[in-house]
């Protein structure tokens, strides 16, 4: 009689096939992520002061997490309805939007650098009191948005003025989202500082699942392109084709 009542586990073949795919998405971008900041982690078990070396440590914010962290959408957004994307897609988006992405994450990268240099230096001035908030609100508006428009790019998106004007307004617009992105990525960051390689071989992929699912909700930027819109659908499925196909997005974009 008590073993009649005893609960079982009864989960669908295709839910255990979801699950393992969704595992393997995040292990996929885990190890995208650390191969291609490897340099830039490498550097820091090197030096505990990266601030000592603004030159060496500027040039590899300019140039690794932004490409890699479009990649990583372009990955999510390719892997969407597949069991078990390859690893080549992540390669593939990556060496495609390199470019792209680092020029895109320039100009939200600068900013922060900038705007932490100025709080360092004013905070022990009597006009420090008054600047120090508004530049901390920016560097954080900054940081909010540079995922934002790497998921405009990532999904087929051009560049040009208006994205680095669009996508400060959708962190504003879309504040909770962008609240949300913050938290997560400040206790993610926590987490690896104490435990840095369980919390890169586990966190980063999830994180950025999460991270992913919001950002392409805020760089819809209101335009015609929105997420219910039917042609915005059929490009967007377009440039995931084109990343599986092996063209770039600029390819599928001028089809």
């Amino acid at each position: 009689m008590e073993a009649s009542r005893r609960p079982r586990l009864n989960v669908a073949y295709g839910s255990w096939e979801l699950i393992w795919a969704h595992v393997h998405r995040v292990l996929v971008v885990n190890v995208g992520i650390a191969v291609t900041n490897l340099p830039l982690l490498a550097a820091l078990q090197v030096t505990h002061q990266p601030w000592r070396h603004p030159l060496f440590f500027g040039l590899l914010l300019l140039t690794l997490p932004g490409p890699s962290l479009a990649a990583a959408f372009a990955y999510l957004d390719a892997a969407t309805g597949d069991e078990q994307a390859p690893v080549r897609l992540f390669a593939r988006a990556y060496r495609q939007l390199f470019r792209r992405a680092a020029l895109v994450s320039a100009p939200f990268v600068l900013l922060v650098i900038a705007a932490v240099t100025d709080v360092v230096t004013l905070r022990t001035f009597v006009l420090g009191t008054a600047v120090v908030p508004m530049v901390v609100v920016v560097a954080l508006v900054a940081v909010a948005a540079w995922p934002v428009a790497l998921a405009h790019v990532a999904g087929g998106g051009g560049i040009g003025r208006r994205l680095f004007l669009l996508a400060p307004y959708a962190v504003v617009r879309h504040g909770l989202l962008a609240l949300m992105n913050l938290v997560l990525g400040i206790v993610v960051l926590l987490l690896v500082n104490q435990a840095p390689l369980l919390g890169l071989a586990v966190l980063p992929g999830c994180a950025l699942f999460v991270l992913w699912r919001n950002c392409r909700v805020m760089a819809v930027f209101g335009d015609p392109g929105a997420a219910g819109d039917p042609v915005a659908r059929e490009g967007r499925r377009d440039v995931t084709d084109s990343f599986r196909l092996g063209a770039g997005p600029e390819t599928s974009a001028g089809r």
